[in-house]
């Protein structure tokens, strides 16, 4: 195998698992628009407050949008977030993605568990 045939595999590869991890994502975001709609996020929750009420899925679906669109996906998880009521999630999300080579680092994903394992550290 030459290093071109190696580059172009290993580009389709990455192309086939960023496309599954957006397509995932949306059906997430239909799964868990309905579960965040109906908690309540008091207006000045800190971010670890935020995540200790914030469901699984919306971070899985927030780290999957981060790795299916690298730094596009800044402007779209600002949106999503911030039509859930989850504003103090906004700012995190949004420096995670724009910060380059994390996204295969599901860093959301790490904060959550992160927060209920050591509740008041964040």
């Amino acid at each position: 195998m030459d290093l071109a045939e190696f580059f172009r595999n290993f580009g389709l590869t990455l192309l086939t698992l960023m496309g599954l991890a957006l397509l995932l994502a949306l059906l997430l975001l239909a799964i868990v628009w309905r579960q965040v709609k109906r908690i309540h996020i008091p207006p000045d929750a800190t971010f670890g407050e935020t995540l200790l009420l914030t469901p699984f899925l919306l971070v899985l679906m927030i780290d999957l949008l981060d790795f299916a669109l690298d730094f596009l996906a800044a402007p779209i998880s600002w949106l999503i977030l911030d039509r859930l009521g989850l504003k103090a999630l906004r700012g995190v999300s949004v420096v995670e993605t724009l910060i380059p080579f994390t996204q295969a680092i599901p860093t959301m994903t790490i904060a959550w568990v992160w927060v209920r394992l050591f509740p008041g550290t964040v």
